[in-house]
C-alpha cells in the first residue's frame, strides 16, 4: 500500500549511512548539514559533492531533503554561505532550515524557489512568532519543544504556514537558540553548532553533587501521532544527527510503523529504548506535566551487537520498495511496449522484441503481470498494472525482465533530475558607521530595590525595567518617565495563553507614560507594535551580523543589542543600521528554562523567594533567578562580565550605548558599580570576566 504522507516523518541524517538508514526505514524527508553552517558540527555532515548525491538518492525514492543552515553567521562568512545556498539550490534541495534572519534574506534572494523553514533555534513559541516568520517569507516553522498540546493546537489552527513539531529525541534544558552556557564555559557556542553539552554534566545546589538538574530525558511522542495529525501538524521531526545510523534506522522504523498502523506495541517501545535513552523517555512538555520525572542521564547498557546487526540489515542489505508506479504493457504481433509512470506523472516508455508464435503455452495477461511485478531490489513497487496480450503469442521471461529493468532505469534517471532553479543575487548591505561619540549608558534592573537614588541621577539613555515591576506600581511608571526614558523588559518567553495578560499589562503601563519595550524574541516585536509600543531589541534576538542588524531597521526598532558572543572587531565592523548597544557589565544570562530549576531542588516552587546557585565539579557557581514573575528559570554566569575599567576600548566601536545589567546585586552593590562607571576599580579576574569579546568562539 502507498503511504499516507499527510503527516511528514522527518528524520535526521548526520552521514550518508544515516541517510540511507532513514530513507530505507520510511522517512518522508530527511534533514542534513553541509559544511560549517549547521547546528551539529559534531556530526559527519556532507560535502557539497555528497550533498548532490544525497539529493539524487532521496528524490529517486520520493524523499525530500531539507538542508540545515541553522546557525548564526558572521559577516566574513557571507560569501561562503551564499555559494553553499547556490550549490544546494542547483543540487535540488527542497528546503532550507534557518535561524539567522540574515540567512533568511540570502536564501530568499539567491534561491527564491526553495522553501524556507524557521528552525527551532529561532525560539518560536507563539502565534505572533509564527506570523513574523511568515511575513519574512518562511513556509514552515519548527516550534519550541517546550509547547504543550493546547499551545500547538492554537498555533496550528491560526497559522498561515506549516508547523513542524519535534516528536522524538534529545531535549535541551534551555529553549533552543537561547543557550549560551557552552560558549561561556568553553567558547563552543550552540548558536554556532558547537555545543559541548555542559547541561549533561553533574551539578549541585551551592556545592557540587553527583546530580543532573539540567539533563532531561529524551522526548517521545509516539503515542500521540494520530492526535498531532488531527491537530494539523505538517511534520514530525526526529532528533539525532549526532547519533549512529542504527539509531536513525530504529527510531524512524518505529515511528513509520506507528504512523501507518496506528498502534504502539511493547516491542516498538523496547526498540526505542534499545536505540538510545536517558533512563526512559518523557512527554512532559506535550502533556504539560513538567517536573523531576522529566530528568535522566544516558544509559549505555543497550549496545548489543546482535541487535545492531539486525537494525543494519534494514538498510544495508535491502532496497525497500518505496515508490508506487503504474505499468502499462502491450504485447502484439507487431511488437511489445512497456510504459511506467510514477506518482508525479513522469513516464518512460521502452520497446521490446517482437513476440513469437506460441508452440506450447502462450503468454497470458496473468503471467505478464506476475513478471512485471517483480520489482525487488529497486526503489519501486507496482501499485497498478494494465496488460494487453494478443492471443497465441509468447515472449521469454528474460525479454520481459529486460523491458522492466530498462523502463525503471530510465525512470530512475528521470526522477533524479530537477529543473534548473531560478537563481538571483543578494543586494549588498548598506554600510552604517554608527556613532562617533562616546557611547551612552543604559541600565537594566531585575528587582525594584535596584532602582536606587544614585541610579536615577545617572545620565541614562534608557532604563530597562521588568514589565511586572512597572505593572505592580503605576506610580513608579509616572515617577520614572519624568526622569528617564523607560523601556519595559518583556519576558523572552510568552506563551499564547499568557498573551491576553501581556496586552492588558502593556495597556496599563502605556497609560502611565511608558512607551517603549525591550524585546528578546522576534514574535514580541509584533505584539509590541499591535499594543502601540516602540520596541528595542534585546540580546535574545541573536544579532550577529550586518544583515541581521539591517533587518531590525526594517522592523523599525529603536535600537538593538548585539550578541555577546561577538568579538570586539566584529562589533566594530558590523553595519549599525540602528543604534547598537552591548553589555559592559553584569552576570550574563546563559539559559532560560521552562522547567523551574529551583523546584528541581526542593520539589516545590519557591523561585519567587530568591535565587539559588548551581555548582559544577570545578566549583564554579551559576546563580539561578526567576524570569520576571513567571515560573521559568534563568541560569546566570557566576562571574560578572566587566569592562568598566576598559571603557575606552568600547568607545571606539561605533556604539550607541553600553549596558549595565543588574541581577543578583543588592542596592549597595548597584551603587558601587555605578560609582565605578566614572571611577573604575582594577579588574578582578577571580570575580569578573571579559566574556567572549576578546577570546571569541571556536
Amino acid at each position: 500500500m502507498e503511504r499516507d504522507v499527510m503527516l511528514e516523518l522527518l528524520a535526521p541524517a548526520g552521514s550518508m549511512e544515516a541517510l540511507r538508514a532513514a530513507v530505507q526505514n520510511g522517512a518522508n524527508a530527511v534533514y542534513l548539514g553541509c559544511g560549517s553552517f549547521n547546528a551539529r558540527q559534531g556530526a559527519k555532515n556532507f560535502t557539497p559533492q555528497m550533498l548532490t548525491e544525497a539529493v539524487k538518492y532521496c528524490h529517486i525514492r520520493g524523499v525530500q531533503v531539507h538542508l540545515t543552515l541553522n546557525t548564526l553567521v558572521a559577516d566574513r562568512e557571507m560569501s561562503e554561505l551564499s555559494a553553499l545556498i547556490r550549490h544546494a539550490a542547483l543540487s535540488g534541495v527542497d528546503a532550507f532550515i534557518v535561524q539567522d534572519l540574515a540567512v533568511v534574506q540570502l536564501c530568499r534572494a539567491i534561491a527564491p524557489e526553495v522553501s524556507i523553514h524557521g528552525s527551532t533555534q529561532m525560539t518560536v513559541h507563539s502565534l505572533s512568532g509564527v506570523l513574523m516568520c511568515a511575513a519574512w517569507g518562511m513556509d514552515r516553522v519548527v516550534l519550541s519543544r517546550e509547547l504543550g498540546k493546547e499551545d500547538i493546537a492554537y498555533i496550528v489552527k491560526n497559522s498561515p504556514v506549516e508547523i513542524e513539531v519535534f516528536a522524538h529525541g534529545a531535549l535541551c534544558m534551555c529553549y533552543s537558540g537561547q543557550c549560551y552556557l557552552s560558549s561561556a564555559i568553553g567558547g563552543r557556542s550552540g548558536n554556532r553548532g558547537r555545543c559541548a553539552q555542559p547541561c549533561r554534566q553533574s551539578y549541585g545546589y551551592g556545592r557540587w553533587e553527583n546530580k543532573y538538574p539540567l539533563s532531561l530525558k529524551d522526548n517521545c511522542l509516539v503515542w500521540y501521532l494520530k492526535e498531532l495529525q488531527e491537530l494539523g501538524v505538517a511534520s514530525l521531526k526526529l532528533e539525532g544527527r549526532m547519533k549512529r545510523p542504527e539509531y536513525v534506522a530504529a527510531v524512524t522504523g518505529v515511528y513509520r510503523k506507528a504512523l501507518d498502523e496506528g498502534v504502539v506495541t511493547n516491542q516498538m517501545l523496547q526498540t526505542l529504548s534499545a536505540a538510545f535513552n536517558r533512563q526512559g523517555f518523557t512527554d512532559g512538555y506535550y502533556t504539560q506535566n513538567t517536573g523531576s520525572h522529566m530528568f535522566g542521564v544516558r544509559e549505555d547498557k543497550y549496545d548489543d551487537a546482535k541487535w545492531l546487526q539486525q537494525i543494519r540489515q534494514t538498510y544495508e542489505t535491502t532496497e525497500n520498495s518505496l515508490v508506487g508506479v503504474k505499468f502499462q504493457c502491450q504485447v502484439v504481433a507487431a511488437g511489445s511496449v512497456l510504459t511506467v509512470t510514477d506518482p508525479e506523472g513522469r513516464s518512460c516508455t521502452v520497446y521490446g522484441p517482437r513476440p513469437e508464435l506460441a508452440r506450447n503455452l502462450p503468454l497470458t495477461e496473468e503471467v505478464l503481470t506476475t513478471r512485471l511485478e517483480k520489482t525487488g531490489g529497486t526503489p519501486y513497487f507496482c501499485s497498478e498494472i494494465e496488460c494487453a496480450v494478443e492471443p497465441g503469442l509468447t515472449m521469454s521471461a528474460s525479454a520481459i525482465n529486460t523491458m522492466r529493468r530498462d523502463a525503471l532505469s530510465q525512470l530512475t534517471a528521470l526522477r533524479s533530475r530537477r529543473e534548473q532553479p531560478r537563481l538571483g543575487r543578494p543586494e549588498k548591505v548598506a554600510k552604517f558607521q554608527g556613532f562617533r561619540e562616546t557611547p551612552g549608558l543604559t541600565v537594566q534592573i531585575t528587582t525594584r530595590e535596584q532602582i536606587t537614588p544614585a541610579l536615577l541621577k545617572m545620565p541614562l539613555q534608557a532604563l530597562y525595567v521588568p514589565l511586572h515591576i512597572l505593572v505592580q506600581d503605576p506610580e513608579l511608571c509616572v515617577a520614572l518617565t519624568d526622569k528617564v526614558t523607560v523601556a519595559a523588559v518583556l519576558p523572552r518567553i510568552i506563551h499564547d495563553r499568557e498573551m491576553p495578560q501581556l496586552r492588558q499589562d502593556l495597556s496599563l503601563i502605556r497609560h502611565s507614560g511608558v512607551r517603549q519595550v525591550l524585546v528578546g524574541n522576534l514574535g514580541h516585536v509584533l505584539v509590541a507594535r499591535e499594543c502601540g509600543m516602540q520596541a528595542r531589541g534585546d540580546f535574545g534576538l541573536n544579532l550577529f551580523n550586518s544583515r541581521a542588524v539591517s533587518a531590525m531597521r526594517e522592523l523599525k526598532l529603536l535600537s538593538a543589542t548585539l550578541s555577546f558572543e561577538m568579538t570586539l572587531p566584529q562589533i566594530r565592523d558590523v553595519s549599525k543600521a540602528v543604534p547598537c548597544e552591548i553589555f559592559a557589565y553584569g552576570r550574563l544570562p546563559l539559559m532560560i528554562t521552562e522547567n523551574c530549576v529551583i523546584r528541581g531542588r526542593t520539589g516545590s516552587c519557591t523561585c519567587h523567594m530568591g535565587s539559588v546557585k548551581l555548582t559544577d565539579r570545578t566549583g564554579a557557581d551559576f546563580p539561578v533567578i526567576r524570569d520576571g514573575d513567571k515560573c521559568r528559570s534563568v541560569v546566570l554566569n557566576g562571574k560578572k562580565l566587566s569592562w568598566l575599567d576598559r571603557r575606552d576600548d568600547l568607545s571606539r566601536l561605533g556604539l550607541w550605548a553600553l549596558r549595565l545589567y543588574f541581577t543578583t546585586e543588592n542596592p549597595r552593590e548597584v551603587d558601587q558599580v555605578l560609582s565605578c562607571w566614572d571611577r573604575p576599580t582594577p579588574f578582578d579576574p577571580g570575580a569578573c570576566t571579559r566574556g567572549l569579546y576578546l577570546r571569541g568562539l571556536e
